[in-house]
């Protein structure tokens, strides 16, 4: 079984090589770089979507799946240098009284200081992906 990152207690390295999408109230000891977006879809049609997206790239491999968390894990390979990132995501209902799901995403590089932005675009390639989707709220 994969070991999925717990969002709630995650802490993130003083190195910007990493990118956090989420909620302010799914991190209670990181401050993300990117609210997360509402999405008028079900916790269930965004994980779907978001697996769809991540078999769909041939440099990303779906390292774990769990349905009924409404968890990802995946490993995304650089292009010349074959630089390793981990990618972590969660879908999680809204706020209480409301519908559809929010996102959270951790991708963060796995050696070198700096990822010259490696990880936010990755973030805003999958947003990008899932506003296709027509799942944004």
């Amino acid at each position: 079984m994969t070991d999925f990152i717990d969002f709630r207690t995650l802490e993130r390295p003083r190195s910007p090589n990493t990118y956090l999408l989420a909620a302010a109230d799914m991190c209670d000891h990181a401050k993300a770089d990117q609210p997360s977006p509402h999405y008028a879809a079900s916790p269930e049609e965004v994980f779907q979507s978001c697996r769809r997206i991540i078999e769909a790239r041939k440099n990303w491999t779906l390292l774990g799946a769990d349905p009924a968390a409404h968890k990802l894990r995946f490993v995304a390979t650089s292009g010349l240098m074959r630089f390793k990132d981990d990618v972590d995501i969660l879908i999680s209902p809204p706020s209480e009284g409301t519908s559809g799901a929010r996102l959270a995403v951790y991708s963060r590089s796995r050696v070198g200081y700096s990822d010259l932005g490696a990880n936010a675009k990755r973030v805003a390639f999958l947003l990008s992906k899932l506003g296709q989707d027509g799942l944004l709220s």
